[in-house]
C-alpha cells in the first residue's frame, strides 16, 4: 500500500534524483560542511557517519565511512574539523587525526538513544532522545559539554531548527505528529514558552526539519514519502514526493547552500514495501527553487569531556 499524503492539495516543487548508490536502514541527518564542501550523514543503527562530496548531476560521491563503537544519530562538524557524535547514551568525539574519544553517560534507561541534533546558532549541540516513555528530554550541550534540558516531556525527540536571525527555534516531536516553536536567544541560550507550530494529519509524522532563507520550515515526512514546506504561519505551501516512503532529513547543502539533501531509511518496511520501493534507503537531491541558511558549526572540542548524567 503507498503512503498517505497528509496534504495532498499542496503544489509539487521540483523532483528528486537518486543521489547514492548505498541503501541506509536508518539513513538520518545530512550536514553541509561549508568550510570543505562536504557533505555528512549518518546510518543510525549501524553506527556509521558518511562523508561525501557532489558529482556531477547532483549525485553525492561517498569518500568515507567512518564507523563508531556504538548507535551514531547525528553528526556535527567544527570549524577545525573535529566531529561530535551522537552516540545511544554519551558523545563521541573525533579527533582530525582520526581519533575517537566517547564521552561519559548522560542518559540511561532501557531502550532509550539519543536521536536527532545540531548545533545552535552559537555552536552548542543540541540533541533529542528516543524511548518507551512520554518523557524523553530534548538536551543542550554547552561548548564545555555541560548539559541543560530543555524539554523533559517528548514521545519521541526528533528534528531541529532555527530562523535566519537565530532568535526563533523549531523543534520535533514525531510520534504526537507535532512541531514545535518557541523564542530562543542565542548568546544568552534563554528559551522561550513552546507552542504548537503545525500538526500534520494523516499517516505520516514529522522527522528531520530545516529552514530556508525566507523562514520557512522544511520537513521530512517519515511514513508519508514525502518532504513538506511550511509558511512561518504554519500552512503547507509545498511538497516534494519522494520514491520511498520513511523520508527521514533534510538540509540545504552547495556553495549556493541551493540543494537539498534527503536522507530515507527501509527500517520497518515490508518485503512488499520494498519492492514496490526499490530506491529506499538511498540519499536524494533536489533544487527546489529556494536556497537554505548557513549550517552553524558545532563549537566545542574533543577535549570537552565533562558533564553530569
Amino acid at each position: 500500500m503507498s503512503p498517505t499524503d497528509p496534504f495532498p492539495h499542496v503544489p509539487t516543487i521540483g523532483t528528486p534524483r537518486v543521489a547514492t548508490d548505498v541503501a541506509h536502514f536508518l539513513g538520518e541527518g545530512p550536514l553541509w560542511d561549508p568550510l570543505t564542501g562536504r557533505i555528512f550523514w549518518v546510518d543510525i543503527m549501524a553506527g556509521a557517519v558518511y562523508q561525501g562530496r557532489f558529482a556531477d548531476g547532483g549525485g553525492i560521491r561517498i569518500e568515507e565511512r567512518i564507523d563508531f563503537p556504538d548507535t551514531a544519530s547525528a553528526v556535527a562538524v567544527s570549524r577545525t574539523g573535529e566531529l561530535v557524535v551522537a552516540g545511544s547514551d554519551r558523545l563521541y568525539f573525533r579527533a582530525v587525526d582520526g581519533t575517537i574519544t566517547a564521552g561519559p553517560e548522560v542518559i540511561d534507561g532501557d531502550d532509550r538513544r539519543f536521536n536527532d541534533g545540531k548545533p545552535d546558532p552559537v555552536g552548542r549541540f543540541v540533541v533529542g532522545t528516543k524511548g518507551p516513555s512520554t518523557s524523553e528530554r530534548l538536551i543542550r550541550f554547552e561548548a564545555d559539554a555541560t548539559v541543560s534540558v530543555l524539554d523533559d516531556d517528548l514521545t519521541l525527540s526528533n528534528g531541529l531548527a532555527w530562523t535566519r536571525d537565530g532568535r526563533r527555534m523549531y523543534s520535533v516531536d514525531t510520534l504526537t505528529r507535532r512541531i514545535f516553536v518557541r523564542d530562543y536567544d542565542p548568546e544568552t541560550g534563554a528559551i522561550g514558552t513552546r507552542t504548537l507550530f503545525a500538526e500534520l494529519p494523516g499517516d505520516g509524522y514529522p522527522d528531520g526539519i530545516t529552514t530556508d532563507e525566507d523562514d520557512h520550515i522544511w520537513v521530512a515526512v517519515w511514513g508519508g514519502a514525502c518532504v513538506l514546506r511550511f509558511s512561518p504561519a504554519g500552512e503547507p505551501v509545498g511538497r516534494i514526493e519522494v520514491p520511498a516512503p520513511h523520508v527521514s532529513c533534510i538540509t540545504f547543502s552547495g556553495v549556493e547552500l541551493d540543494t537539498l539533501v534527503i536522507t530515507t531509511a527501509t527500517e520497518n518496511l515490508t518485503v512488499e514495501q520494498l519492492a514496490e520501493y526499490p530506491l529506499a534507503g538511498r540519499l536524494f537531491t533536489v533544487k527546489p527553487g529556494v536556497r537554505g541558511n548557513p549550517p552553524h558549526l558545532w563549537a566545542g572540542s574533543a577535549g570537552h569531556l565533562s558533564g553530569p548524567r
